[in-house]
């Protein structure tokens, strides 16, 4: 059974059928991709800001410097999030038939900013051990005044929407008698090998959460 959106202003109107609701895949989108763009309005302007997003349970987390324009206008103020991955891109019969495969998340809500120096410092562990698990305790502590510096909002993950498209092409009936090559040219990020900064000591080794990196 399909779960229906939370609100109204999340709900698909165009090609309502690549819509998904539930929690789970919103969370596994939100997971995989930890690039965001947030939109907000500063001054009567709206912007469209790329940034890190992260998530713990049910709310989602982002950061930046304390002097950022996006962080200061966001903060106690309404926004958008979305988040993008591309798996492919269709090719089709037609040049305006032609799409990408992708999963996409759509996120509306209040944010807000954490005040807690105790809980900022424990949401930016989480940040740096959800990607990379053990590392936080492996650098120098941070410090009151980076700390001090930087500014993380949150959101609750409860007025959110998915769009998913996979598959081959949808061409008009008539146009499959057309030889012209279809499909999809399948798209994937891939993780490279890790390059060391050449100040590195020579007898420091790769810790596994560098050696093991994976998106998603």
């Amino acid at each position: 059974m399909s779960v229906p959106p939370s609100t109204d202003r999340v709900r698909l109107r165009r090609l309502h059928q690549r819509g998904v609701y539930d929690p789970a895949s919103i969370h596994q989108i939100l997971d995989t991709m930890p690039v965001c763009n947030v939109g907000y309005v500063s001054d009567g302007q709206p912007y469209v800001t790329p940034t890190l997003q992260w998530r713990e349970g049910d709310q989602v987390y982002w950061h930046g410097s304390s002097a950022s324009r996006m962080l200061r206008a966001a903060e106690g103020a309404d926004v958008c999030m979305t988040v993008s991955i591309i798996d492919g891109f269709v090719m089709a019969r037609s040049g305006l038939h032609h799409s990408i495969n992708y999963r996409s998340a759509m996120l509306l809500g209040k944010a807000r900013k954490i005040t807690d120096p105790e809980e900022k410092e424990a949401r930016m562990r989480a940040m740096m051990d959800g990607m990379f698990p053990g590392r936080w305790d492996s650098l120098r502590p941070a410090t009151s005044q980076e700390l001090k510096a930087t500014t993380v909002l949150s959101m609750p993950i409860d007025e959110a929407s998915a769009k998913v498209r996979t598959g081959q092409p949808s061409d008009d009936e008539e146009d499959y008698a057309l030889p012209i090559w279809t499909g999809v040219i399948p798209v994937r990020m891939e993780v490279q090998q890790p390059e060391p900064d050449p100040r590195n000591f020579n007898n420091v080794a790769v810790p596994d959460h560098i050696a093991n990196f994976r998106l998603g």
